[in-house]
């Protein structure tokens, strides 16, 4: 895989602000196993933040990839 350095932070933070459509930077940039997909293929952002905010998702049966999840518990592990 490729190290997540601060370098990259920065270039990956330089290349949302320069999209079509500037949104915001987020304040804090994690390398994850993977995002987690709906079974029809679709990003899932919703899963992601009630799990950032300690929560449990209650259709992650909807997910192609539940374990995707446990990519972000682990950001906040320990």
């Amino acid at each position: 895989g490729i190290a997540l350095t601060d370098e990259l932070r920065q270039r990956l933070a330089r290349r949302i602000r320069q999209a079509p459509t500037p949104r915001p930077v987020p304040r804090h940039i994690h390398a994850v196993p993977a995002i987690p997909d709906t079974l029809s293929g679709k990003k899932v952002e919703k899963a992601v933040r009630t799990v950032l905010a300690g929560g449990a998702v209650d259709n992650a049966d909807a997910l192609a990839n539940p374990e995707s999840l446990d990519g972000f518990r682990d950001l906040f592990d320990g």
